[in-house]
């Protein structure tokens, strides 16, 4: 069994992930709907679960994640 199916994301990884379901490309953001910056455990659960996976690296601020949802992430969303 996949990683992605063996565990559910939170509510948080969830709401994440939706998000990247209307952008191009699939990217993910690094702020929230607040312009909190999404946590850094958030992205790497969800990079270690198969859900997203780093898209390329931001040479301005090179300690942010710039992540794209995968088609595990976007199948453990409709679950």
């Amino acid at each position: 069994m996949p990683a992605a199916r063996a565990t559910k994301p939170t509510s948080t990884q969830k709401n994440w992930l939706k998000r990247g379901l209307t952008q191009p490309g699939g990217k993910l953001p690094l702020f929230d709907e607040q312009g909190k910056q999404v946590s850094a455990k958030t992205i790497q659960a969800c990079i270690d679960r198969g859900w997203a996976e780093p898209w390329f690296a931001n040479p301005l601020k090179p300690d942010w994640l710039v992540c794209k949802i995968t088609d595990d992430g976007r199948s453990v969303i409709k679950d």
